[in-house]
């Protein structure tokens, strides 16, 4: 394999749109060359044999209730427990800002 040189962290940062410093590079490519040896190590294991495991618990079944129409609350009601209502509807904080 080869080596995760200063040229490919540039190329990756470049890739991922990220300003990385001079110190930030180098503890990048000492962490990334890292990860691709044990990667590498694990490439080494024998899996002869071994069935692949498309998900971890293959015999899960689907263990929600079924839904079920329930008593309503009242509008009332229901704004009573809103922090803050205006003309009938829940007010919330805004999410989007606009600017002109």
């Amino acid at each position: 394999m080869e080596e995760f040189d200063e040229k490919e962290v540039d190329k990756l940062a470049k890739l991922c749109r990220i300003a990385c410093t001079e110190e930030e590079k180098k503890a990048l490519q000492s962490q990334i060359a890292s990860v691709l040896k044990y990667i590498q190590q694990l490439g080494e294991v024998d899996t002869e044999g071994v069935e692949p495991c498309y998900r971890v618990l293959e015999t899960l079944t689907n263990v929600m209730r079924e839904d079920e129409v329930g008593e309503l609350l009242s509008r009332d009601k229901f704004l009573a427990n809103a922090p803050s209502h205006v003309g009938g509807m829940v007010r919330v904080p805004p999410v989007i800002k606009f600017t002109q």
